[in-house]
């Protein structure tokens, strides 16, 4: 008896994905014609998406057309590993509000680092917004350096030069890792790794412009987040 084919993935599903990708990476709403190049599609097909996702509420349009995410993905959004983001919250605010920086809490997505939960500092003269849903790949900043150094070298991407090999395996050998300029211009990150329960990857970082605090303080501080959440989840 013959194995059926796999079923061919849904093109229509998959753009109407990446438009919400898109939207939730911008930092502005976006224009039709935009998110039509971003996409590669005609402009018609690009409406016809944006319309079906505004009948659900999944994004929406200012008075200019211009399209942002809508009411509809909060609530998507507020089911995506609930109990952990309900056990990181507090400890998240804690830090935040202890060390006046942007404390969060990055998952991996396939080659994507993805934030899930973010707290900025309440009284923090300047902070910098890390919005939950932004993303960026997981060779570049804090997060995705303890993430990939908590994997065996062989998992490594072959073409790895050597300073970021040894980059890696400082991280892993002292449990957390920095940045500077890697994913946002002018920004620093630090990050620990997070095991969740079931194995998955992820991290406990912040992010922030200059402090006086040192690397290694900051580590201790949010590798105690970490750990709080660690034992909140049964890990």
């Amino acid at each position: 008896m013959g194995v059926n084919p796999p079923a061919p993935a849904s093109q229509t599903l998959s753009r109407g994905i990446r438009m919400l990708e898109l939207l939730a990476d911008a930092r502005e709403p976006l224009s039709i014609d935009a998110l039509a190049d971003r996409l590669g599609v005609h402009r018609s097909v690009a409406y016809r998406l944006l319309r079906t996702l505004e009948d659900h509420g999944l994004v929406t349009r200012d008075p200019h057309g211009r399209v942002a995410l809508g009411a509809r993905m909060a609530a998507l959004a507020a089911g995506v590993a609930h109990d952990l983001q309900a056990e990181a919250l507090p400890e998240l605010t804690a830090a935040a509000n202890e060390l006046g920086m942007t404390c969060f809490v990055v998952v991996l997505d396939h080659d994507e680092c993805v934030t899930l939960v973010s707290v900025e500092p309440r009284h923090a003269a300047a902070s910098v917004a890390q919005r939950p849903g932004t993303r960026h790949p997981v060779g570049i900043g804090a997060p995705g350096k303890v993430i990939r150094a908590a994997r065996p070298e062989r998992e490594w991407p072959d073409d790895l030069d050597a300073a970021r090999r040894a980059e890696l395996r400082t991280a892993r050998d002292r449990g957390w890792a920095t940045s500077h300029d890697e994913v946002i211009p002018g920004l620093r990150s630090v990050a620990v790794p997070l095991t969740l329960p079931r194995g998955d990857a992820a991290a406990v970082a912040v992010v922030y412009l200059a402090d006086l605090h040192s690397d290694e303080q900051i580590a201790a501080r949010i590798a105690a987040v970490a750990h709080a959440i660690r034992a909140a989840l049964g890990g």
